[in-house]
């Protein structure tokens, strides 16, 4: 292994931009980390040191240390600030006790796609007060117009390996050093220090450009959504409707207000807006607020997709739990529609609504809601399939009985008797009673039938003339 000294580089600032934070590293590979000693120490000068032999790391070294022996690896490199070192101590270090053998532990596994390992700020100046800022977990890892920081006199190693080939990011700043341009970080990326720094299947485009639209722009990191879910473990819920906000790989208890805006809407200002207006209140301070650009997919009768939107997305969260859980953000939810209610068409907002988390379970929920405008969908089309196959003739409608029918089988059942026929109707029912030619089958042929000048009569059995005679 190289043991190589370099001198720390000025820091150069880098100004933050509309819908872009920076979002800094967390875990390091420093020697004077704890965290990083699989005894949960910093070696001293009795200790014993192991690095795996088949281990590629860069290890900053910020100060002078004695250890009784130290093993190194084939490929790794240690970044030495000014005054640091290593000596070999002859002998048992009084402070350090009896000694243990320390081996540096893997760092092989911390992914850049992991939401944990970040943390974000609206200034670097905020990460040294510990104001941070709350995000989705899509939005947690850097986005294609945020800041990365990986911070001053440290090292670090990072898996960059997810579903795209590339992860876009503004700029890029390793050991007080900014990078702003794609050229500079790439060289910098296949130097001996960066391989060993930044690792994986993927690669870090650095484009140097703040987000063009004052709206917001969308972070850009949908693709690799199953990849940065993979590191996330959901916590149970008390809430009996939770939510899941755009970007999130978990459900909450809490509120999501939706914004529809104009061209004149300015993301940034909003988010100062909500920071100052309700946030800084006593009674809100306990809230997590996260917003941003998302995308929304028209459906018709909320079924069907036909093109998408934007709009914006506001996820509140607090600290409640059991029954309150979500209560105060919800208070807070209804806060910030009645200021949009009042306030929307000076900030570029043209509508708000909001969804909360609660114990009440009542209504349908949207996937019941869904297959009712599913079915009856579905029945529509079978309606109108049905008019245009009967309309070309390949459907028959069946013949429907008529009253008569019904009516007879109807009394036939409350007789109980055999069906009644009536009587023969000479004329219609039988034909042959009137011949063709008179007289040709003999005088029975004609027996009940009268013939005069107006035309030919009939006898109808029903009546009988004798009693009508009398």
């Amino acid at each position: 292994m190289m043991a190589t000294a370099r001198d720390l580089l000025p820091f150069l600032c880098i100004f933050g931009s509309a819908g872009g934070v920076y979002k800094q590293w967390i875990p390091d590979t420093n020697f004077e980390s704890s965290a990083n000693w699989d005894k949960g120490s910093v070696p001293c000068g009795s200790d014993r040191v192991v690095f795996p032999a088949q281990r590629e790391v860069a290890v900053y070294v910020k100060a002078t240390h004695t250890l009784a022996e130290m093993h190194l690896p084939m490929h790794g490199e240690f970044i030495l600030a000014s005054g640091a070192g290593f000596s070999v101590r002859n002998g048992q270090d009084p402070s350090c006790g009896a000694g243990v053998t320390a081996e540096f532990k893997d760092s092989d596994s911390l992914k850049w796609f992991n939401p944990a390992m970040w943390e974000a700020a609206s200034s670097k100046d905020d990460f040294q007060k510990g104001s941070y800022l709350f995000f989705v977990h899509e939005e947690s890892v850097p986005c294609q117009y945020d800041d990365v920081v990986f911070r001053d006199a440290s090292s670090f190693q990072v898996n960059v390996s997810g579903n795209e080939n590339t992860v876009t990011v503004k700029s890029v700043s390793v050991l007080g050093q900014a990078f702003s341009n794609n050229y500079e970080f790439s060289q910098y990326a296949n130097s001996p220090l960066g391989k060993l720094q930044i690792q994986g299947s993927s690669s870090i485009s650095v484009r140097g450009s703040a987000c063009p639209d004052t709206t917001g722009c969308q972070c850009g990191n949908a693709g690799n959504s199953k990849e940065i879910c993979k590191s996330v473990q959901c916590s149970p819920l008390d809430c009996q409707k939770p939510l899941r906000p755009a970007g999130h790989c978990c459900d909450v208890c809490g509120a999501i207000v939706t914004i529809q805006f104009t061209s004149s809407f300015n993301l940034d200002s909003y988010r100062q807006r909500l920071q100052h207006l309700f946030l800084a209140l006593p009674k809100y301070n306990s809230i997590q607020m996260a917003v941003s650009k998302v995308s929304k997919m028209l459906r018709f009768l909320g079924v069907i997709p036909y093109s998408t939107t934007h709009e914006i997305q506001v996820v509140l969260l607090d600290q409640n739990t059991g029954s309150q859980s979500g209560t105060l953000a919800e208070t807070l939810a209804r806060d910030i529609v009645k200021d949009i209610n009042s306030q929307g068409s000076h900030l570029g907002i043209e509508s708000a609504d909001f969804l909360a988390s609660s114990n009440d379970v009542t209504g349908l929920g949207g996937g019941e809601v869904a297959g009712i405008v599913l079915g009856v969908l579905v029945l529509l089309a079978f309606m109108v399939l049905a008019v245009v196959l009967y309309r070309r003739g390949q459907l028959r409608m069946p013949r429907l009985p008529s009253i008569s029918y019904w009516k007879r089988d109807s009394e036939i059942g409350e007789l109980g008797g055999p069906l009644d026929h009536g009587f023969d109707n000479p004329m219609f029912e039988k034909p042959q009673a009137l011949p063709d030619q008179l007289g040709l089958y003999g005088t029975d042929s004609l027996k009940g039938i009268t013939l005069t000048h107006s035309g030919v009569h009939f006898v109808n059995p029903v009546y009988d003339e004798t009693d009508l005679s009398a």
